[in-house]
């Protein structure tokens, strides 16, 4: 396991981040022991940044980490978020609030049996609080000790940008971290969302990288006509298409769909840690297996090919030869 700074901060994270949205969720997800086995799979491998979230398992799962957690505390990077509501709880108990901040927090920090966490997410946008309220109450927290870094989930560019600047100038704590959604199966953040962590040095953490499952080739395995109509309305052809390729190329490297998929999401542009999550021990010594994957330039313009998107406005139309001749000619 190799190691990168998160963002523009001095903090060094793995290359893979174990997401821990699994543990104690209820149906789908995982008991205590196994989530246990996954933890310490983790961190034999030279894994030390784990993510979780409050309403992850309804609490559980941040209780799950507290026990895994003890005697190894200093040596974990340990990043929860606040946003989503709670069960039981009030109004105010939901968004990004200062008040629901701060109660979140210390709901969390309880929880997860530590008196601090190394990053804290904003989860995701909630279209009523003021930035700046957002971005004063984190400062606040980082000045107090229980919040070391800040990071932003599923935000628009634009605000995490707004965000950012704001904290800039007024000389609170900036966002280090931008966590999304990205796969093969989904390059939207390809727009406008890479480009700007990229210019704005935001370590990028993405989450669904293996499409929910589909890129493991399972939904490719049934071709007879009856499987394929069962798929219809739930897995699009376009998506079979992608696994298909994925497939085909980890055949010919000896690797696992899984593994490739993953291998692509961490090839991408600027600094990328994925997010694995894992039901079992073994998926997650699957997935692990994706650091000794290495895509050759034609593998990897195939996969591009499969999975391209079209930018749309304005990327297509400032890639045209007209805007920079203009470009050109000023200079």
């Amino acid at each position: 396991m190799k190691y990168r700074l998160m963002g523009s901060s001095g903090l060094r994270v793995s290359e893979l981040a174990l997401g821990a949205m699994t543990f104690g969720t209820k149906d789908w997800g995982v008991d205590e022991a196994e989530s246990r086995r996954v933890y310490e799979g983790f961190r034999e491998a030279g894994g030390n940044f784990v993510d979780t979230a409050n309403v992850y398992g309804l609490g559980r799962s941040e209780s799950f980490l507290g026990g895994f957690l003890k005697g190894d505390r200093e040596r974990v990077v340990l990043a929860t978020k606040y946003t989503a509501p709670m069960w039981g709880r009030d109004v105010n108990a939901v968004g990004n609030s200062r008040k629901n901040m701060v109660e979140s927090l210390n709901a969390s920090l309880e929880r997860l049996g530590t008196d601090y966490v190394d990053l804290y997410w904003v989860h995701a946008r909630d279209f009523h609080t003021p930035i700046d309220e957002v971005m004063r109450g984190l400062d606040d927290l980082v000045r107090q000790g229980k919040v070391l870094y800040v990071g932003v989930s599923d935000t628009p560019a634009w605000e995490v940008s707004r965000a950012n600047t704001l904290a800039e100038l007024r000389g609170w704590s900036r966002f280090v971290g931008l966590q999304i959604r990205y796969s093969l199966l989904d390059r939207a953040a390809e727009r406008d969302l890479l480009p700007m962590a990229k210019a704005l040095d935001l370590t990028v953490t993405p989450w669904d990288t293996l499409g929910s499952g589909i890129l493991t080739g399972k939904y490719n395995r049934d071709a007879s006509a009856k499987g394929r109509a069962a798929l219809r309305g739930t897995v699009s052809e376009r998506d079979l298409g992608i696994a298909a390729e994925v497939v085909k190329v980890a055949s010919e490297l000896g690797r696992t769909p899984a593994q490739v998929a993953l291998a692509w999401v961490l090839g991408g542009p600027g600094v990328i840690v994925p997010l694995v999550g894992a039901r079992t021990r073994e998926q997650l010594d699957d997935n692990l297996g994706c650091l000794e994957v290495a895509l050759s330039e034609e593998q990897r313009a195939r996969l591009d090919e499969a999975s391209r998107i079209e930018l749309g406005f304005p990327h297509d139309f400032l890639a045209e030869r007209m805007p920079r001749n203009v470009d050109d000619h000023r200079a």
